[in-house]
């Protein structure tokens, strides 16, 4: 069953109704920054698992300003379209309520579990070319300010689409941080991402042309352990980096658990099917 850490006590809670009612996951993104984003992908992954749990679940976004562009940024990590307001749940009786914030929301919704999300920072290193535009980048033919090794710019997300050539990697890359943790990131952190994607992509390639064979029932136990341990996705990850080397595994084995664990993640591991490996 899949547990989470209710801010609001300390304590751990069923994510899940005891019958499986319908849960309404609410997310409140108070800006349009990386940490709001890292809050809608942490309502998207918390969605995708009380689904593969068999749980209903509808999502609605709370959003002060802005609230098309960080739509758009959501959709172009692959979050899930949220509903647009309350009043279409009005009848469904739902028997949960979840509410995803960023620490330190004011003020904070007053029922219902509460998950809290660490914030999340594009840090450009000095004196190198910045692949992603932040919101503080000068227009042509203006001076850039000076800037300390502390400042950390906000990323531009309403031109996300059309600065990331996969957009996937950034997903993998605010997932590989400890959801309690703050989320560093920079150019560097983004293409060891894109690399990995890009590795196991290949790998799941090769592997589909093998026969097909069931996940093995202790990697199935691990992946399902760390997800629903409080949404561990660095522990889900940590589970396909095993699984990629380990002996004994048959390539049908890796293929069917990346694509078993691509449920939750959402990173599209299978996209490559049919090019050469």
């Amino acid at each position: 069953m899949l547990r989470i850490l209710d801010a609001r006590t300390g304590e751990p809670v069923a994510a899940a109704p005891a019958r499986r009612g319908l849960t309404r996951i609410e997310a409140y993104a108070s800006g349009l920054d990386l940490t709001a984003l890292r809050v809608l992908l942490t309502a998207d992954v918390l969605v995708r698992a009380l689904e593969l749990g068999g749980t209903p679940v509808w999502t609605i976004l709370t959003a002060p300003r802005r609230h098309a562009e960080l739509r758009t940024a959501a959709t172009t990590l692959a979050v899930r379209p949220f509903e647009d307001g309350r009043d279409l749940a009005s009848g469904l009786g739902e028997a949960q309520v979840i509410h995803v914030v960023a620490e330190n929301t004011e003020p904070m919704p007053s029922e219902g579990p509460l998950l809290t999300v660490a914030p999340a920072v594009w840090t450009a290193p000095l004196g190198r070319a910045e692949p992603l535009r932040t919101a503080d980048t000068p227009t042509a033919g203006e001076a850039p300010a000076p800037r300390s090794p502390r400042d950390h710019p906000p990323l531009d997300l309403s031109a996300l689409p059309a600065l990331l050539s996969d957009p996937t990697a950034l997903r993998l890359a605010l997932l590989s941080v400890p959801r309690n943790t703050a989320a560093r990131l920079d150019d560097d952190r983004l293409g060891e991402a894109a690399q990995r994607l890009a590795r196991w992509r290949r790998a799941v390639a090769g592997w589909a042309r093998q026969p097909s064979r069931p996940v093995p029932d202790a990697v199935r136990v691990r992946l399902r352990a760390a997800w629903e341990d409080d949404l561990d996705l660095p522990g889900v990850l940590a589970v396909l980096r095993d699984v990629e080397s380990a002996p004994g595994v048959a390539d049908g084995a890796r293929f069917e658990t990346y694509v078993y664990a691509d449920r939750l993640l959402a990173l599209d591991l299978a996209r490559d099917l049919g090019s050469l490996a």
